[in-house]
């Protein structure tokens, strides 16, 4: 084989080359069968396709909950006692708050300066479209809050996912662990071979990523007529645009100046867990692969294991930009007046109870619906968004990805790990 050809296959071997392929493809086919047949035949077509997302999203889903305990209990006992997981989860929390704040502020300087709710015409919106996502917000309370946190049983949370949940359990467990010192030993290092295996598993899992965004790319465009959409949301969608930038930018400066020319070796690894939460919507979905990345770049495991659970509880920058822009543009939209201090009310509201619902389904517009509702602005509002929401959660995602991979190197860098 000539050098040519050794290149050419190592270059379509990589998997975010693969996955930029499938989504490209994807978004092709969709486009083709919206375009060339009935509205019917595209929606049954939509939803077959999209099984391919589904089933490359469940077997991520299967290994989260054994990879955040299994690394996570290895990595406190690591630590080896609660002074060090104090200081870690100190820095993680005041990084994690500090974010979540700075992406709250850039949501609601833009929608109060682009304005894109303003003079927004509703006579055409069928606001029961939001009859799901607002009969959500019923069981929204502190009780709901609490519940989301402390686990009754260990299980259940593995059962469904509820990584903060598993984390409370295995931050006992880890430290209990540490605290008995030689006697749990044997424990611990079963644990830590059965992370390694898990993680051998992430590459069987992450072979079928590029199906799984073809088959959510073209489940979307199959429905979705992209030209009508972005049209008639041009103003939403373009000032959402210039929010999120502004993050990024945001993030990735703060990235340069802690991590310096390493900033530019972090992206090179987590490039394809961004390329697979922008096509699938799921920062879930990378939870595996980033690990794997983060632990590449040269952040020890011990380090990754316990940030990376918590961020993906407390560090949604891309969601929380997202909530104040969406909830202060609906209120916009039905010329609810918001002054100041009644916004920053609301910053402080979001602030809180985004973190009460880690794992629930299309969190951020049960958020939002939510703080609609406390704040005397038309729930039903939401059924605005709902049509644009899914390419706004393409970008929310990717951008909730850089975040916890920025928090947790430069965590790891303050540690000196």
């Amino acid at each position: 084989m000539t050098t040519t050809q050794t290149q050419k296959k190592s270059f379509l071997s990589n998997l975010t080359v693969q996955i930029l392929i499938a989504m490209l493809l994807g978004a092709l086919l969709g486009i083709f069968i919206h375009n060339n047949y009935a509205e019917d035949t595209a929606k049954s077509f939509s939803d077959n396709i999209k099984m391919l997302a589904t089933i490359f999203i469940r077997l991520v889903q299967m290994i989260i909950s054994p990879l955040v305990f299994t690394t996570l209990v290895v990595g406190i006992a690591k630590l080896g006692d609660i002074k060090a997981v104090g200081r870690i989860g100190g820095k993680a929390l005041g990084w994690f708050f500090t974010a979540s704040f700075i992406s709250l502020l850039i949501g609601m300087f833009w929608v109060n300066t682009l304005q894109p709710g303003v003079g927004l015409k509703l006579g055409n919106i069928d606001v029961s479209t939001a009859t799901e996502v607002v009969e959500k917000t019923d069981g929204f309370s502190a009780q709901n809050f609490v519940e989301h946190i402390i686990p009754k049983s260990i299980i259940e949370a593995m059962a469904n996912n509820e990584i903060l949940q598993i984390v409370i359990f295995s931050i006992f467990f880890g430290l209990a662990a540490a605290s008995i010192g030689a006697t749990a030993k044997p424990v611990v290092n079963a644990l830590d071979k059965a992370s390694h295996i898990i993680l051998k598993m992430v590459n069987y899992v992450m072979k079928f990523a590029p199906i799984g965004v073809f088959g959510a790319i073209a489940g979307v465009f199959a429905i979705r007529d992209l030209n009508d959409l972005l049209l008639t949301y041009a103003k939403f969608f373009g000032s959402f645009l210039i929010g999120i930038s502004t993050l990024w930018i945001v993030l990735l400066l703060i990235g340069y100046i802690f991590l310096k020319n390493s900033m530019s070796k972090l992206l090179k690894h987590i490039v394809s867990p961004l390329i697979i939460a922008f096509g699938t919507t799921s920062s879930e979905a990378v939870f595996p692969k980033l690990t794997e990345e983060l632990e590449s770049f040269g952040i020890k495991d011990k380090i990754v294991s316990f940030m990376l659970p918590l961020g993906y509880s407390f560090n949604l920058d891309g969601s929380m930009m997202y909530m104040t822009f969406a909830s202060i543009f609906i209120a916009q939209a039905y010329g609810v007046s918001l002054d100041f201090g009644t916004q920053m009310t609301m910053l402080v509201v979001l602030m809180l109870t985004s973190k009460g619902i880690a794992g629930v389904p299309r969190a951020s517009l049960v958020v939002v619906a939510a703080t609609c509702g406390m704040f005397k602005i038309p729930v039903e509002g939401i059924a605005l968004i709902l049509p644009i929401d899914h390419f706004c959660d393409m970008f929310r995602s990717a951008t909730n990805v850089l975040g916890n991979a920025l928090a947790t190197s430069v965590v790891g860098k303050w540690e000196k790990e």
